[in-house]
């Protein structure tokens, strides 16, 4: 494509184009390997998301519903449909908040522990797989590099 491009345009200088389409493709292929992973588990990105949020929390895996969406950038519409689905599936537990009688605590309950602590491990052990081919130096290059590329829209 880039090769189309600079023959028909060759005014125009196409890098950024080619290393963005890499990129893009390249986070095509690193989001497809993550759903897989976390599908052997039973459960969508969304959900470990919540899941890992609260277990990241430390015992006693407890939040608000309003703490989780602020974490997660989620809508509070969007945060309820996940908590929806996720109490469903008996992977967390609400309770009452005794400081606020119109909300709810969110539990990280023993099957959903057991569950986002197994995904973790897998999850960890496919980011290695993924960037197993660049050696030390090249992955601290590579995450240097993609470290100055967020900073401008930080």
């Amino acid at each position: 494509m880039v090769e189309q491009w600079e023959r028909e345009r060759p005014d125009l200088a196409f890098d950024a184009m080619g290393t963005i389409g890499r990129l893009g493709r390249l986070m095509a292929f690193v989001n497809t390997s993550i759903e897989e992973v976390f599908a052997t588990h039973g459960i969508s990105v969304g959900d470990f998301d919540v899941l890992a949020a609260l277990r990241r929390s430390g015992e006693p895996f407890v939040l608000r519903p309003t703490e989780l969406a602020r974490q997660l950038m989620l809508s509070p519409a969007g945060m309820t449909n996940r908590l929806d689905r996720l109490a469903k599936a008996e992977l967390i537990d609400r309770t009452p908040d005794p400081e606020d009688r119109r909300g709810w605590l969110i539990e990280l309950s023993d099957r959903g522990r057991a569950i986002v602590d197994a995904a973790v491990a897998d999850h960890v052990a496919n980011e290695e797989r993924l960037l197993s081919v660049l050696d030390a130096g090249q992955r601290t290059a590579f995450d240097d590099a993609l470290r100055t590329l967020a900073r401008q829209f930080d």
